[in-house]
């Protein structure tokens, strides 16, 4: 969670880094993403140091960005690192938590089981979402998972350093994740 200045800028700069935002004009101006995240982290800011009014002004940018974008990401959900891939329905619930350094890909879902509203995917660091996977149930995936295109994850992995693919997901390898696939 970001509970000061500090934390907020060394979200920022893993954001950064992660995105490969180089820093300059065009990525300020023009990246879609980059945006969205700045104003996640800063409206993340506000919520957890109780700027009630900063925090309302940024909520409502952020979910105008985030229409735009088709994101529905919960603040104080995902960890510092963040990359999202692409523009595309990507969706969150608030009580999942991901680790730092997760990349996700366009048309994720990641939410709470039929049977349970509150049991919500756990993801550790450096985890990689392929495009369309599916995740939901109270499941905890362990540190550098890769997890496959249009992959269905209904159980737990949490030994982490494998790819999992498939409808239902299984481990399809045990090598670790190499954190610049994209």
């Amino acid at each position: 969670m970001i509970n000061s200045k500090t934390d907020l800028k060394k979200y920022l700069e893993q954001d950064k880094q992660a995105l490969n935002i180089r820093g300059g004009l065009k990525d300020l101006i023009f990246n879609d993403i980059w945006l969205f995240q700045r104003i996640l982290r800063k409206t993340e800011y506000y919520l957890n140091c109780k700027h009630r009014i900063r925090f309302f002004l940024f909520k409502i940018r952020l979910n105008a960005i985030a229409t735009k974008l088709g994101f529905s990401i919960p603040l104080n959900v995902c960890g510092p690192g963040l990359s999202i891939a692409h523009r595309g329905t990507i969706v969150i619930n608030g009580k999942a938590k991901i680790g730092a350094n997760c990349r996700i890909h366009i048309c994720v879902n990641i939410g709470a089981s039929a049977t349970d509203s509150n049991a919500a995917p756990q993801l550790g660091d450096n985890c990689y979402i392929g495009p369309g996977a599916k995740l939901f149930g109270g499941i905890k995936i362990g540190d550098n998972t890769a997890i496959g295109a249009n992959a269905v994850v209904n159980k737990n992995f949490p030994m982490g350093n494998c790819v999992i693919a498939g409808v239902p997901a299984k481990i399809i390898s045990n090598n670790t994740l190499n954190r610049n696939a994209n």
